[in-house]
């Protein structure tokens, strides 16, 4: 029989099928082969007991893509949730997190929640910096609904994984587009200015028969990728109209004749998009190598 991995908590795995949701445990051979099952995942699956709904992950079925951050297999593209306020939207943190999934060649929406709490003014800031970005913008607001039809276009008969850090609503906004969503919120730690994590494993939703979210951990950091720095730029999609720099190998930070640097003076790429193409380019120049 086949399914889709929908959660796995502690080595269980709860597999939806045709006929109903099986908790399966993955054979021994997945270990053997350095091969673990993650939530996305398509199986082929053995029922043991059909009265307790219990079974056995026999296969898993080819993966169109794997993601590492956040843990899970077959995903469309991603939605990345923020705050635009409460907590104040940390876009150093945004920009890796668009870094590692154009690195996976996973497509990315972002979504600036809690809208209501900031001016036009303030949106229109944040929709400069990411217009070239070559991603959707969307502005929501999870108290009142605001932008969900938006996204709910955006998401639909797609796996989308959601993903941002804790504290912007992501949870509330996830149980607004997926009506089996049945999710713990958290609160916001005045104290601390972030929030609780409230979601400890990856889980799938249906939205509609071939619309699914995938509501994953919150993460508060990424960590140095596994790539050389003359890589990175290739991940910032605004720079690639401007090939018209003087070297072949141009990193755009300090050669002379550099198209992407004229490009920042004419105002046609954003200046903190840049800048932290900078502090990832120097994170990844002075990293240690083992």
């Amino acid at each position: 029989m086949k399914g889709k991995i929908i959660k796995g908590i502690a080595g269980f795995y709860y597999v939806r099928t045709e006929t109903g949701v099986y908790e399966c445990k993955a054979k021994g051979i997945f270990r053997k082969e350095n091969q673990k099952p993650l939530v996305g995942d398509n199986v082929q699956m053995s029922v043991l007991d059909e009265a307790e709904r219990e079974g056995n992950i026999e296969q898993i079925l080819p993966r169109q893509n794997e993601l590492i951050r956040p843990a899970a297999a077959n995903i469309d593209q991603a939605l990345v949730i923020f705050a635009a306020a409460e907590p104040k939207p940390n876009l150093h943190l945004l920009d890796r997190f668009l870094v590692a999934m154009e690195r996976q060649a996973v497509r990315s929406v972002i979504c600036f929640n809690k809208a209501d709490l900031v001016s036009e003014e303030q949106r229109a800031q944040l929709l400069d910096i990411y217009r070239n970005c070559g991603c959707a913008v969307v502005f929501s607001s999870a108290r009142t609904g605001q932008g969900t039809d938006r996204i709910r276009e955006l998401l639909q008969g797609k796996t989308t994984a959601v993903a941002g850090p804790s504290g912007v609503g992501k949870s509330s906004l996830v149980n607004l587009l997926a009506r089996d969503a049945r999710m713990q919120t958290g609160e916001i730690s005045r104290k601390i200015d972030r929030g609780r994590h409230t979601t400890r494993h990856a889980e799938l939703f249906s939205v509609d028969p071939d619309t699914f979210l995938m509501d994953t951990p919150g993460f508060s950091a990424l960590a140095v990728w596994d790539m050389e720095k003359e890589e990175l730029k290739d991940y910032f999609p605004e720079f690639r109209p401007y090939d018209g720099c003087r070297f072949l190998g141009c990193t755009h930070t300090h050669e002379p004749d550099c198209a992407v640097k004229d490009a920042l003076a004419a105002g046609l790429i954003s200046e903190q998009r840049y800048q932290h193409y900078l502090e990832m380019y120097e994170e990844l120049k002075n990293r240690k190598k083992y």
